[in-house]
């Protein structure tokens, strides 16, 4: 799995937006829809984000969870998660936490 790098504070005034380098230097932005402290790591659940909010709600869009790490510089990068296991077990509880959460608002 690729490694995300270089968080960008880019922020939109209704929602946390991460601009997210892959391993390739490709670019795309994601929306941050929660973040989880867990054993000493921290990790993020994101959305790809499209600025039409019509469009947004059109797409089938995947969740997606990765890690933070810090690189020799001290700066935090976003990385996947290779351990299958702690990935579906990381997904899983954001997965019942965003339930729940949406599930209160209605």
């Amino acid at each position: 799995m690729p490694d995300m790098n270089n968080i960008n504070d880019d922020m939109d005034m209704l929602a946390d937006i991460y601009t997210l380098e892959d391993e390739e230097g490709v670019e795309q932005q994601f929306e941050l829809l929660d973040t989880m402290d867990l054993d000493g790591e921290r990790y993020y659940a994101l959305v790809p984000y499209n600025s039409d909010p019509a469009a947004q709600l059109a797409e089938d869009t995947e969740l997606v969870v990765l890690k933070s790490e810090y690189d020799e510089n001290n700066e935090e990068t976003l990385v996947s998660i290779d351990n299958d296991e702690e990935y579906e077990r990381i997904g899983n509880m954001f997965l019942e936490r965003l339930n729940d959460i949406y599930d209160e608002d209605e």
